[in-house]
């Protein structure tokens, strides 16, 4: 057995709706492809479809307590690490730590406003 899965996306439950979306906006440069005020908004990136959504008042108490508590990270491939840290910081969402030198790259983390974790990496050349 097995799903018939025809894509897959990441979604990330928004308390407050507005500010995430104009975060992403400004971290990814570009607005979303589809976009329905205060309900849900979806960026496409290159093998990736990221979804923000406005969860109804029934379902708000079900993502209160996630905030960031996830295991899950948004992973970022930059072309380069210190413009990004730049960008992010003039943003007011300064990474509170320092690049780390990983098999694959460099790379650091960062928080969203939902205080969701981004790693942004630049492979090493």
């Amino acid at each position: 057995m097995s799903l018939d899965c025809t894509a897959a996306f990441v979604t990330l439950a928004a308390t407050d709706f507005n500010q995430l979306v104009e975060f992403y906006l400004c971290l990814l440069g570009r607005k979303p492809k589809i976009y329905l005020a205060d309900i849900y908004a979806e960026f496409m990136l290159p093998g990736l479809r990221l979804a923000i959504f406005n969860p109804k008042a029934s379902h708000k108490r079900e993502f209160a307590n996630s905030r960031g508590s996830s295991g899950m990270s948004l992973c970022l491939e930059v072309a380069n690490l210190e413009t990004a840290i730049a960008d992010l910081t003039v943003m007011g969402y300064p990474p509170p730590g320092e690049i780390q030198i990983a098999s694959h790259g460099r790379e650091i983390y960062a928080y969203d406003p939902e205080n969701n974790r981004l790693i942004l990496h630049e492979i090493l050349k």
